[in-house]
């Protein structure tokens, strides 16, 4: 259904990702992207975050909100990287999560869509949906993705955590799931959780996948 999905902050390499995740906390992808080009020409490496002045970084961040804390985020990131890693961001999970700011979730992002290693995200969209679907009933993130893991071929953990990602931000939303026009409808133990009513529900979606994405349904 999303044959092209992946992640959607942009980033040229490991270090742009892993900034850009830190920087999504209680905010949208769109508007982290907006972002970014002014921030990765300025800073380039761990070590001009590391140096960075205060001051001028946390402009650049403002528009993201709760910009002095993410300040002392990616400033933190970047000094552990020069000190631990020789300023490259490490490709092992085990090595990610030690970095200040940096939880099971973003490591799993920045390995899966940087570095090409397996690696389940799970994100509120990611466990809202698989709880839906019946695959498990934890709330604990580290357990779903481990259940999840049980169920999905390693190699597809990143291009499935992509698709789910994408499908909880366009058509099953948290309070009001577009169900009617949700191609998966026929097949969801939680059809019903939103408007079944195919026009009711078309209002709802959202991305400029719509039209694919009805046009499925529409099918189905």
């Amino acid at each position: 259904m999303y044959p092209h999905a992946e992640a959607e902050l942009d980033f040229t390499n490991p270090l742009e990702l892993l900034v850009a995740v830190v920087l999504s906390a209680q905010t949208t992808d769109v508007r982290v992207n907006m972002v970014t080009p002014a921030l990765f020409a300025r800073y380039r490496t761990a070590a001009d975050y590391a140096g960075a002045d205060r001051t001028e970084l946390e402009e650049f961040l403002r528009p993201t909100g709760f910009f002095r804390a993410k300040a002392n985020s990616v400033m933190g990131l970047g000094a552990a990287l020069v000190e631990r890693f020789d300023g490259a961001v490490p490709g092992k999970l085990d090595d990610l999560v030690t970095l200040p700011g940096v939880g099971r979730k973003t490591a799993n992002v920045v390995l899966g869509n940087a570095f090409d290693v397996p690696g389940i995200t799970v994100d509120t969209h990611f466990g809202r949906l698989v709880r839906r679907w019946g695959w498990t009933a934890e709330e604990d993130p580290v357990k779903v993705e481990h259940a999840v893991g049980e169920l999905i071929p390693r190699k597809e953990w990143t291009t499935l955590s992509n698709r789910v990602i994408f499908h909880g931000r366009r058509v099953c939303h948290s309070r009001k799931p577009a169900c009617g026009a949700c191609p998966l409808r026929r097949d969801c133990p939680s059809f019903g959780a939103g408007p079944t009513e195919f026009e009711i529900a078309a209002k709802l979606v959202k991305g400029e996948e719509r039209e694919h994405i009805l046009e499925l349904a529409a099918r189905g």
